[in-house]
């Protein structure tokens, strides 16, 4: 098992969105518990490339300071939606024989969309932690639909178990 923490980076994990505060404190827990229970914690991050404000080199590209990686933590890096697309992460999780990936982040109908449905279609078990990703208004839905549509309708059973926080702890132990 390993829990794989998508795009909370400086520049977008801010109080715009749904649910900002139980959304951080469960990411917090969540890393601190893999850490304790030794379970990896991987990052990945959203580089939108040079001209871009999410962008290698700018300050809002590094992790949120509150989910800081530790030093011996591996760290990849995208350039689209999936995690697993041309980032070295699947073949790193196939080659250690993983099978089951915890995945919390931003932003639930970018990214975290994305990687469930492709972590799925590659034969992983996810596993979604309530309100351990979020997002923002768009024009079609407010952030608390998105959310409730991905994680209560759309993932749910089909590319993924959605589950409390305190279930997903339990696993890790």
């Amino acid at each position: 098992m390993v829990l794989l923490v998508i795009d909370t980076q400086k520049l977008i994990t801010n109080e715009k969105l749904y649910e900002f505060d139980k959304f951080v404190s469960n990411v917090k827990e969540l890393i601190h518990e893999a850490r304790a229970n030794n379970v990896e914690v991987i990052y990945v991050r959203h580089d939108d490339g040079v001209g871009n404000e999410l962008t290698k080199g700018n300050d809002g590209f590094e992790i949120f300071e509150k989910f800081r990686p530790r030093n011996d933590e591996k760290i990849f890096d995208k350039k689209v939606n999936s995690a697993f697309k041309e980032t070295g992460l699947l073949e790193y999780l196939k080659d250690k024989g993983e099978t089951d990936i915890i995945i919390v982040g931003l932003q639930t109908d970018y990214c975290i969309d994305a990687s469930i449905k492709c972590g799925f279609e590659h034969g992983f078990n996810i596993i979604v932690p309530a309100y351990a990703n979020t997002t923002v208004n768009n024009q079609f839905m407010s952030a608390e639909q998105s959310y409730k549509y991905h994680n209560e309708f759309m993932w749910n059973g089909r590319y993924a178990e959605c589950i409390s926080v305190e279930e997903s702890i339990r696993r890790m132990k």
